[in-house]
């Protein structure tokens, strides 16, 4: 009878474990809620087809946000993210690369360059033209790509990809990611680095966008294979799918797949680098940053800044104040004595009142002092 009794609560405890399972599993199914797969391909595809509208749009957003970099303005940068309509041709590419759709994808990364070209050219003019030739913390910011903005990218091609997917409108969501992703103020750093012909400023922010954009495509690809959407089989575009066409359509899929994986790993590898030198050199000046505290507050324990403005302003011609220990020997005595002494410089010899008004007032900070000398320049002191 135990027996049985601990067979049925094993398998109980098994049901369970089965039925919280699938709940988690219906929970986190991203397939719930899709829309249609033309739909799909609508939102993705839509916004990398390039018109007047489309680079009119372009050339003002990279405009705004050449201005908000310039002058430190967080609300311009912002307002041209969400303004900025690169983030469709990142979206088409990922599309392309999930269906192997070889056209399309070479027609969305030739409008990724064609923008980026429109838009290097107008930050360029832009800061050559501006009177504030000045590097901002802004545009420091976006040409220095960490593991961070990798991570930043994912996330956000992760939401954006999730949001096309979806039957309702992706609107508010899109216009998060295209903020959180950040893809344009780095091509206007890259323009800051032309009109400055600093080649490691070009450099750094180039990479910087070509990270967002690598892996917003990577992440949203993920979306779409978790989808499973379908293989762009039609390889000549003429309607008719044949068996040969359906088998090469697999072979591409794998091939673009697989050099994605690879491609990606080794694009990362110098953003990897840049990390651990900023993690580094941040660990670094904290250290150094918390030891000039500790010794601050050590060589402060007397106030002695407070006391010197104190000294000052009773008696105008004290110079410097100091307060320190001394150690001396006394005769068959193995440990030091310390005593507290107290410096007062001063331009001209005090009178007695004078010392014994400035004493006071190191007294009053320093209780436990036990002399105070007064020195005019190198001469000889006094004490008290």
């Amino acid at each position: 009878m135990a027996e049985k009794g601990k067979a049925a609560g094993t398998s109980t405890d098994a049901n369970l474990a089965r039925r919280g399972a699938a709940a988690l599993r219906r929970a986190f199914d991203v397939r719930e809620g899709r829309a249609s797969w033309p739909q799909i391909r609508k939102r993705f595809v839509g916004g990398s087809k390039l018109d007047g509208t489309h680079m009119c749009i372009l050339i003002v957003a990279m405009l705004i946000a050449s201005i908000g970099l310039n002058t430190d303005s967080t609300e311009a940068i912002v307002g041209a993210m969400l303004i900025c309509p690169l983030m469709g041709s990142v979206l088409a590419i990922s599309y392309s690369v999930a269906t192997a759709d070889m056209r399309l994808l070479r027609h969305a990364v030739a409008g990724l360059a064609l923008q980026m070209v429109i838009c290097l050219a107008t930050s360029t003019i832009y800061f050559l033209l501006t009177p504030i030739p000045y590097e901002t913390s802004a545009l420091l910011d976006n040409s220095t790509p960490t593991i961070w903005d990798l991570l930043i990218a994912l996330a956000g091609g992760f939401a954006g990809g999730l949001g096309n997917s979806r039957k309702q409108e992706p609107s508010t969501l899109i216009a998060g990611v295209a903020v959180a992703t950040a893809l344009m103020p780095p091509l206007c750093s890259a323009g800051y680095g032309i009109a400055q012909q600093s080649l490691p400023r070009f450099a750094g922010a180039i990479y910087e966008f070509g990270v967002n954009v690598v892996f917003i495509a990577l992440a949203a690809e993920v979306v779409l294979l978790l989808l499973h959407a379908p293989l762009h089989r039609d390889i000549n575009d003429d309607g008719v799918v044949t068996p040969q066409e359906s088998e090469e359509a697999v072979a591409i899929s794998h091939r673009l797949r697989r050099n994605v994986i690879i491609g990606t790993f080794i694009f990362a590898i110098p953003c990897l680098m840049v990390t651990t030198g900023v993690v580094q050199e941040t660990v670094q000046q904290h250290t150094k940053g918390t030891t000039a505290t500790a010794a601050s507050q050590t060589s402060d324990q007397y106030e002695t800044a407070l006391t010197t403005q104190e000294l000052k302003a009773v008696q105008p011609e004290i110079e410097r104040y100091s307060v320190g220990t001394e150690y001396s020997y006394a005769a068959n005595s193995v440990q030091p004595t310390e005593r507290i002494v107290a410096t007062v410089t001063s331009s001209r010899t005090l009178s007695a009142y004078e010392q014994d008004r400035a004493t006071a007032l190191v007294r009053v900070h320093v209780p436990g002092v036990d002399e105070v000398r007064f020195v005019i320049g190198s001469a000889n002191p006094s004490t008290e």
